[in-house]
C-alpha cells in the first residue's frame, strides 16, 4: 500500500553502528529518498527523547511522517509496505528464479542467522581498545553486566575461527557459479538476505581492523588498520562468496545516492509535524490474520491499556512505556509516556512482537 502524499523519512543513527548500515542499504536500493540524522553511539541522546519521548537503547530509529519505527526487522517491512515495486520503488523480495515466494525464509535468514549468531561473531571481533572506553561502559548498561576486556581480547582468535565456521556454511550458496556471485535466494537483484549478510560482513571487516572505532567510541580511540579478518575472509579460501560481496558492493555503489544528511533533528521537525498521518486502516503493516484478540486479552494487552516494551536480548532495563493503540500477530502499537515536557512531535512507536516483550503495566508502579 502506497502512501498518498509522500511523507518526511528521516533515519537516526551513526556511522559506525551496524543496523543504521542495514537500513542504509535497504534505503538506497529501494531508491528511497531520506534524510539523515547522527544521534551520539552512546546514551543519553536528548534530542530522541526530548522530539519523541523515546527511551529506547537501540539504533537506528526511523519515522515515515509523524510514525517512529524500532528495530530493523520492523523498518525494513515498512518501508517495503509503504514504498512498493507497484510504485516504482525496487523491491527487498525480487522474483526468483524458481518463482516461489521466499519471503518469510529472508526474513528469517536476517533476523535469526545475519542479525543474532553472526553478529555475535562479529562484535567479537572488535579491538579491546573499544570495550575498554567509554563506549564499553555504556554497552554494559545495555547488555545488563559488566565487561572484561582482557578477556575479550583474549577471545579474539575463537571469534575469528567462529566467523570462518560461518563463512564456511555460508560458501556453498555462492560455490560453483563461476564467480559470477549469484544472489543469495536467486533473486533477479538484491534481497534482504544479501543486505543482511554484506552490511555484517562489511562492518565486521572494518571493526576487526581497527578502522570507524573512533566514531563508535566518540574520539576516545584512534582507528587503525589491522589486518583483521583477512587469514579467514579471502577470495582464495571463500571464491564463492568473495565473488558475491564485491558483486553487491558494486551494485549498490552503482545506485543513485538517496541520503541527505542534516546537522540536527531540529532541522526536520517541520517536515515531520507536516507529514500525513497513517489512518487506522494502515497503522498496521499487513499480516495473514488480525491478532488472536482473547489471547491479548488474557495478556492484559487491551486498547488503551499502559503497557512497557523491551527487547527480549540486550536493553530489557529500559523499557518504552505507552499507552496501546494497535497489535496484529506481528507488530505492536503505542502512544508513548510523557516524560516531563510534552515530546516536540507528537508519534506513534511501532515496535515488532517477535523478539520484543510487551506488558500491561500496573499503574500503582508508575
Amino acid at each position: 500500500m502506497a502512501l498518498p502524499k509522500t511523507p518526511s523519512i528521516v533515519l537516526y543513527g551513526y556511522e559506525s553502528s551496524t543496523f543504521t548500515l542495514k537500513v542504509r542499504l535497504a534505503l538506497r536500493i529501494k531508491q528511497i529518498p531520506y534524510k539523515f540524522v547522527t544521534v551520539p553511539s552512546m546514551m543519553p541522546r536528548p534530542a530522541l527523547r526530548n522530539t519523541f519521548n523515546l527511551t529506547y537503547r537501540k539504533i537506528p530509529v526511523l519515522t515515515i511522517g509523524r510514525d517512529l519505527y524500532c528495530d530493523t526487522s520492523l523498518i525494513v517491512e515498512a518501508l517495503e509496505h509503504f514504498f512498493p515495486a507497484s510504485e516504482g520503488y525496487r523491491s527487498l523480495y525480487p522474483p526468483t528464479a524458481d518463482g516461489r515466494d521466499y519471503r518469510p525464509l529472508i526474513r528469517g535468514f536476517a533476523s535469526y542467522w545475519t542479525d543474532r549468531p553472526l553478529f555475535r561473531v562479529t562484535t567479537g571481533l572488535m579491538p579491546a581498545s573499544i570495550w575498554r572506553s567509554a563506549f564499553g561502559r555504556d554497552r554494559e548498561g545495555l547488555i545488563g553486566h559488566k565487561i572484561d576486556p582482557d578477556k575479550l581480547e583474549k577471545k579474539l582468535p575463537e571469534n575469528l575461527s567462529r566467523l570462518d565456521m560461518h563463512l564456511s556454511m555460508l560458501e556453498p550458496l555462492f560455490a560453483g557459479n563461476g564467480g559470477n556471485g549469484a544472489f543469495v535466494f536467486s533473486t533477479r537483484s538484491p534481497s534482504l538476505a544479501d543486505i543482511s549478510l554484506y552490511y555484517q560482513l562489511e562492518w565486521g571487516t572494518d571493526m576487526a581492523s581497527g578502522r570507524n572505532q573512533s566514531n563508535l567510541t566518540g574520539g576516545e580511540t584512534k582507528d587503525t588498520d589491522t589486518e583483521g579478518v583477512k587469514p579467514v575472509f579471502n577470495s582464495q579460501r571463500y571464491p564463492g562468496l568473495s565473488a558475491w560481496y564485491k558483486m553487491f558492493k558494486n551494485y549498490v555503489d552503482a545506485l543513485p545516492a538517496v541520503e541527505e544528511k542534516v546537522e540536527s533533528i531540529e532541522a526536520v521537525v517541520k517536515e515531520i509535524q507536516d507529514s500525513p498521518t497513517l489512518g487506522p486502516k494502515s497503522l498496521l503493516l499487513p499480516t495473514p490474520n488480525t491478532a488472536q484478540a482473547e489471547l491479548d486479552r488474557k495478556c492484559g494487552l487491551t486498547d488503551g491499556a499502559l503497557v512497557s516494551i523491551a527487547p527480549d536480548d540486550t536493553g530489557r532495563d529500559d523499557p518504552t512505556v505507552g499507552t496501546l493503540v494497535a497489535l496484529s500477530p506481528e507488530e505492536v502499537v503505542i502512544k508513548p509516556q510523557k516524560l516531563g515536557p510534552p515530546a516536540v512531535i507528537d508519534v506513534r512507536i511501532h515496535f515488532p512482537r517477535l523478539a520484543f516483550v510487551v506488558r500491561p503495566v500496573r499503574q500503582e508502579k508508575l
